[in-house]
């Protein structure tokens, strides 16, 4: 059976991690020929994620605090020939991943990444994060030829093969935009409407703050 690789990043999402993971269609996947390992990558949770998620069949993986650093480490251990990614707060839709798989490979693609936007539950994104998606997608699209609706997504399918050709330096937020530019620059990759519901806890995002940095990474890379 073909090995699939859920691989999501967690801080202290004891309040959705066991839904997310329960999300995913494991016996869907399994009658189609898919086995599956499920990879938290842990940013140094205080409360009860890592024992939830170990409970709910996942292994967990220890990283430094850092989207982009997460997902290097969870990246790199997952052994499935197809990744597929996501937060762990229930907010995308892993339960369409044989959708998504049967996408990726009847196209023969190698990089699929989620547009939130088609289908996003009301209420699932405060007005300020709309309008910040909506200039971050702008200038990506503008700085690097691209036609993208949701340049911030974090949920994509991905062939491990294509990996070690993409360079991915950030450490943090702008490892979401940095992984679509790479992708799309180099091989075949194709954006895919899904959907986005109201997220299980707190955010952890730093609106503001994390909104410059990610333009900032944006023009510094088109730049250098």
């Amino acid at each position: 059976m073909k090995l699939i690789s859920f691989v999501m990043p967690t801080l202290n999402e004891e309040e959705g991690i066991v839904k997310t993971i329960n999300s995913i269609p494991k016996m869907t996947l399994k009658n189609k020929g898919f086995s599956t390992e499920i990879i938290v990558i842990d940013g140094g949770s205080t409360d009860n994620t890592i024992k939830l998620a170990k409970k709910a069949g996942a292994k967990v993986v220890s990283s430094a605090k850092g989207y982009g650093k997460q997902y290097k480490i969870g990246l790199n251990t997952a052994k499935g020939k197809i990744i597929i990614t996501g937060d762990s707060d229930n907010t995308y839709p892993f339960e369409k991943a044989n959708y998504f798989l049967d996408y990726l490979e009847k196209n023969n693609l190698d990089f699929v990444t989620i547009n939130r936007f088609a289908n996003m539950e009301k209420g699932a994104m405060h007005f300020s994060n709309k309008i910040g998606n909506i200039i971050l997608t702008f200038f990506t699209n503008l700085l690097f030829n691209l036609n993208l609706q949701d340049s911030q997504s974090g949920m994509w399918i991905i062939k491990k093969s294509i990996l070690k050709y993409l360079n991915l330096s950030s450490d943090g937020m702008p490892f979401s935009q940095e992984i679509k530019i790479e992708s799309f620059k180099k091989f075949n990759s194709a954006e895919l409407n899904g959907s986005y519901k109201k997220r299980v806890g707190e955010t952890k995002l730093v609106k503001f703050k994390d909104g410059f940095k990610n333009l900032f990474a944006l023009f510094h890379k088109r730049l250098f």
